[in-house]
């Protein structure tokens, strides 16, 4: 029989962490979307859990340190030039 078992096994746990991951992805695009689309009036608070979305994802390791570096820095750009 061989490694079936383990075989089986992984492509269960990927499955599983695949559709973890869209989730997470899922929530930090949407909040991204909605800080870089954000008026005046409510842009520091929809910067703000838009960084928190990032820093919850990165402390997961769905993304990499840098990459939630950048996209940091890019919300708080935008903040700035409000």
């Amino acid at each position: 029989m061989g490694a079936k078992g383990t075989v089986l096994k992984r492509v269960r746990q990927s499955l599983k962490a695949n559709a973890r991951n869209k989730h997470y992805k899922s929530f930090m695009k949407s909040a991204l979307k909605s800080a870089l689309n954000s008026t005046k009036d409510n842009a520091e608070e929809s910067c703000k859990s838009a960084i928190s979305a990032v820093d919850k994802v990165e402390g997961k390791g769905i993304i990499h340190k840098n990459s939630a570096n950048r996209l940091k820095s890019r919300v708080m750009r935008h903040l700035n030039s409000l």
